[in-house]
C-alpha cells in the first residue's frame, strides 16, 4: 500500500533520513538508496510517495520511493550528484582485465607456436604438388652441438632434447620410441618447445 509524505529529518553525511506520513503515524526510515537512482539529492519537506516495510527488528522503513513533484526538477536548476564509485574496486576490475589479456595473449602465442610446429611435421604424400595444404615452415634453429649429452637431466628445454634425439647419435631420451625425447622432464605438454 502506497503512502504519502515528507521528507522530516535528512542527515546528507550518513545517507538516511525520517518521512512524516501526511495522514499522521510515527516517523519512517528512508535511506539514500532510493534517491539514487533519480541522481538527485532529497530536500527537507519534498513531497514522496513510498511503501511500508518492516525490518526483522520490528522497524519500519521506506521502500520503493517515488517523489512525484520532481519530474522537471532538472530543468529548474536542482543540483545533481552522482554516486562515487569505489575507486579500489575500479583498481581491481582493471587489474583483473589486465591479468586476463596477458594470459590471453601468452595462450594464443604459445598456440600459435604450437600449430607452426604441427604444421612443419606434417609431410603430404600427394603426387600433385597443388594438394598440399600446408607449406613448411623453417625448422627452429637450436644452438647446439652434440657434445656428449646423451639423458634427458642434461638437457634445457625440449627443442634441444629433440635436436639432440634426431641429430646426436647414442642418445637415451626416448623410452617409448615415439620420437619425442623426455616426455616426463621437458616436452610434457603439445605446446612445449
Amino acid at each position: 500500500m502506497r503512502i504519502d509524505g515528507k521528507l522530516a529529518k535528512w542527515n546528507d553525511d550518513r545517507g538516511f533520513g525520517f518521512i512524516n506520513a501526511l495522514q499522521g503515524g510515527p516517523e519512517v526510515f528512508v535511506h539514500i538508496f532510493p534517491f539514487l537512482r533519480a541522481g538527485q539529492r532529497p530536500r527537507l519537506n519534498e513531497l514522496l510517495s513510498f511503501e511500508v516495510e518492516v525490518t526483522n527488528d520490528g522497524k519500519k522503513r521506506a521502500i520503493r520511493v517515488q517523489r512525484p513533484q520532481r519530474q522537471g526538477a532538472r530543468q529548474n536548476g536542482d543540483i545533481t550528484f552522482t554516486p562515487k564509485r569505489n575507486t579500489r574496486s575500479l583498481r581491481n576490475e582493471v587489474i583483473v582485465c589486465a591479468i586476463l589479456l596477458s594470459l590471453g595473449v601468452y595462450g594464443y602465442s604459445r598456440y600459435s607456436n604450437y600449430v607452426r610446429i604441427e604444421r612443419t611435421a606434417i609431410t603430404t604424400t600427394a603426387s600433385d604438388p597443388r594438394e598440399s595444404l600446408v607449406a613448411p615452415a623453417p625448422t627452429p634453429i637450436v644452438d647446439a652441438r652434440c657434445d656428449g649429452r646423451i639423458y634427458c637431466s642434461q638437457m634445457t628445454s625440449c627443442s634441444e632434447a629433440k635436436f639432440f634425439l634426431q641429430s646426436c647419435p647414442g642418445t637415451q631420451m626416448d623410452g617409448n620410441h615415439d620420437g619425442i625425447p623426455c616426455e616426463s622432464q621437458w616436452c610434457k605438454s603439445p605446446f612445449a618447445k
